[in-house]
């Protein structure tokens, strides 16, 4: 039994983290949280990093240390297939509409996993007999929240109109009648052996026991001091009783009891950890999307748009979007922030230039946390989005000075770029926020031109904040159909809008708006003699 609720045909396996380890936040210890995410690539780290995507973490998780490992994993391990996307996508809607409902599972699930480990935390799983005794407590545990889960899918299945809920809950209401529960209660009752243990061996060679089976035992029959007397000993039956004293004897009597109970103990063991996985992973696919309500609703609260997204195939080219917002910005601040709109179809390049302070590197952003919630089948902070789907996003963003670094910041940058570029394949895509701009006009340009041309001609989707005039305007000459230029834009008073509009590169990014704004004071007459206030 799968709960299927993130791929339509096969479980979620987190690639990095805690979860790797154990599905129960309890047993993580802080220090070593750190650790388990520094197998990270580079290039994820560089994503996390540029995005500012820990504020998006933070703000699905809502301090829970579980729901945050998981959207990690899902947002960072994005998927190109459309129908997964479009699953994942309808799955979300049915829990917006039965949020309740689908907290209630939730609950359900990590109640189950939280007692599941409590009670056996504690033994080792050397002895068969343990073992037995253990998985007996634990699937009678899984059987009571299996009836829950059933009574839950038999009441509510109606509302819900997903394939992947409606798969889940004609699963467990299939699979868990009474009169299937009722027979594995009494299966469970039985090999508890209350009524002591039937064994049948045979001889082998040296006259050694071989082939232990237990038995179906229902107990001696009790009889009254006269049937006992008069009772004739059945033909061919033996007896003996162990002294009390003889510690060998019980010893010996203890390893054949373990050799006839090792088959059953080892099936009851499969079975009980059948079932710990199908709630680990019931919890771990849910969390997303707890994640995922947790998000809409802080930013609705703020007045913030979200949409579904639409998505198209790779390579396609499309992207058009209304009122596109930096979602890490606007969970930072207490005002609605400003939103762009575009219409970038059937283009492989996007050149974003303007003045300082405009927006443009929030605007790059929101594209980037866009694409990313968009391939994890969450909703965007947009009025509207469509894109076709990426095999990969990297990101490369400039660096402040390093004092650790051993070369200068130029190579830096150069350095990053070419890892990126040796784990990229056609139809990624990259976002370039002012590379190489630490070195001078005419080198920087020349190196962004050449790279972001070899880019496209390998199929990648290239979109790119930039200041260097040569380079904007070399590529803006070409006159390809594939490009789009936008601009920051700036009202005549040097005012900036942080609206991004579709202009020609312009040679200028109004520097020197910044300079008067924060060098120069300009002095108005002031009768209340009140401070003077930099204009």
């Amino acid at each position: 039994m799968k709960p299927y609720l993130l791929f339509q045909n096969r479980d979620f396996y987190p690639k990095w983290g805690m979860l790797q380890k154990s599905p129960l936040p309890d047993r993580w210890r802080e220090r070593e949280y750190d650790s388990y995410w520094q197998s990270l690539p580079e290039v994820k780290r560089m994503v996390i990093q540029d995005l500012e995507l820990d504020i998006l973490f933070q703000a699905m998780a809502r301090e829970d240390p579980f729901i945050l490992e998981v959207v990690k994993n899902v947002i960072l391990t994005g998927v190109s297939d459309i129908s997964t996307i479009i699953y994942r996508q309808n799955i979300l809607k049915d829990c917006i509409q039965n949020q309740e409902i689908i907290r209630n599972v939730y609950e359900i699930a990590s109640d189950t996993l939280l007692k599941y480990y409590k009670a056996t935390s504690w033994y080792s799983g050397k002895s068969a007999n343990s073992v037995r005794s253990t998985s007996i407590r634990s699937l009678e545990l899984f059987i009571e929240m299996l009836v829950a889960l059933r009574d839950i899918a038999q009441e509510h299945a109606q509302r819900f109109e997903s394939a992947g809920f409606k798969t889940l809950f004609t699963t467990i209401s299939t699979e868990c009648t009474d009169e299937y529960l009722t027979e594995v209660r009494e299966r469970l009752k039985a090999l508890k052996l209350e009524n002591g243990i039937l064994i049948s061996v045979r001889l082998g060679k040296g006259n050694k026991g071989t082939d232990y089976a237990l038995q179906e035992f229902r107990g001696l029959k009790r009889m009254s001091w006269i049937h006992r007397i008069l009772a004739k000993e059945e033909p061919g039956e033996y007896n003996f009783t162990i002294a009390d004293r003889d510690i060998s004897g019980f010893k010996a009597l203890g390893e054949i009891q373990e050799k006839s109970v090792n088959k059953i103990a080892n099936t009851l063991l499969q079975a009980s950890e059948h079932l710990a996985h199908f709630f680990a992973a019931l919890k771990t696919e849910l969390a997303f999307y707890i994640g995922c309500l947790q998000l809409r609703e802080t930013l609705m609260q703020k007045g913030q748009p979200v949409c579904f997204p639409v998505p198209y195939e790779v390579g396609t080219r499309n992207l058009s979007f209304q009122d596109l917002y930096d979602v890490c910005l606007s969970l930072r601040l207490e005002e609605p922030v400003i939103g762009n709109d575009a219409n970038a179809a059937e283009k492989d390049l996007v050149i974003i230039t303007g003045a300082n302070r405009g927006g443009k590197s929030t605007f790059l952003r929101s594209i980037g946390q866009a694409e990313l919630l968009l391939q994890s089948g969450c909703m965007v902070p947009a009025a509207s989005y469509s894109s076709d789907v990426c095999i990969e996003l990297f990101t490369h963003f400039k660096r402040e000075e390093d004092h650790s670094m051993k070369s200068g910041k130029f190579d830096e940058e150069l350095g990053r770029m070419s890892r990126i570029i040796d784990g990229m394949r056609p139809n990624s895509l990259i976002l370039l926020n002012e590379s190489f701009a630490a070195t001078n006009e005419r080198e920087g340009s020349e190196i962004s031109k050449q790279i972001v041309n070899a880019l496209l001609d390998k199929r990648i989707k290239v979109i790119c904040v930039t200041h260097l005039y040569e380079f904007s305007k070399a590529l803006y000459e070409e006159g390809r159909e594939t490009a789009l230029f936008l601009r920051a834009e700036r009202k005549p008073d040097g005012k900036r809008t942080y609206k991004v509009r579709e202009r020609m590169p312009l040679q200028t990014s109004y520097g020197e708006d910044l300079y008067n704004r924060i060098f120069c004071r300009s002095v108005t007459p002031n009768t209340k003699n009140e401070s003077v206030g930099i204009s």
